[in-house]
């Protein structure tokens, strides 16, 4: 298992530098989105919406993320209807979940590795699968992205963990 120690940071909200990368993160995550969207349920299983928060919040910690979190989906559902909105409340909650545990694992760990991005993936699968079988009463609803979106996640722990080691190595 390979291992890199990376600089991570804690933005707080009184600085500039924490609202240019939230708004980074959240441009990535309505581009990605819409490219994904292009082919048939990209959405259902690339899971783009959820790529950048987990990169923001890793790297530059629970306020950027969830800043990333909150704002993508909601503005993506505003300007695009998609998220849809019987689906919103589920992809917000796995979204501050993502964010919240990116950031605390991050924080604990000082490093970045493939199995701590997976295991931060599962954790907010889990939970929000929960979250959305509780919401929608359908365990066939809370288990789609266990069903279709492992390419998705699989991009999210193995292409999260290239961006953050070599791309943002500051």
């Amino acid at each position: 298992m390979q291992t890199s120690s990376i600089k991570l940071y804690s933005l707080n909200y009184n600085e500039t530098k924490t609202y240019i990368a939230a708004a980074m993160f959240i441009l990535g995550n309505i581009a990605l989105p819409q490219l994904c969207h292009l082919v048939p349920q990209g959405g259902m299983i690339m899971l783009p919406i959820y790529f950048f928060t987990l990169i923001g919040a890793y790297k530059y910690g629970w306020k950027v993320g969830l800043m990333t979190a909150v704002l993508s989906p909601v503005i993506n559902h505003l300007l695009f209807g998609m998220p849809a909105a019987a689906v919103l409340a589920p992809i917000l909650v796995k979204s501050t979940v993502l964010a919240v545990a990116a950031s605390a694992i991050a924080s604990r760990s000082g490093r970045v590795t493939l199995s701590l991005l997976a295991g931060v993936v599962l954790l907010y699968q889990g939970v929000g699968s929960i979250f959305e079988w509780a919401w929608t009463g359908s365990l066939a609803a809370a288990m789609q992205d266990f069903r279709l979106g492992i390419p998705g996640m699989l991009l999210q722990i193995v292409g999260g963990y290239l961006f953050i080691k070599y791309l943002l190595k500051k």
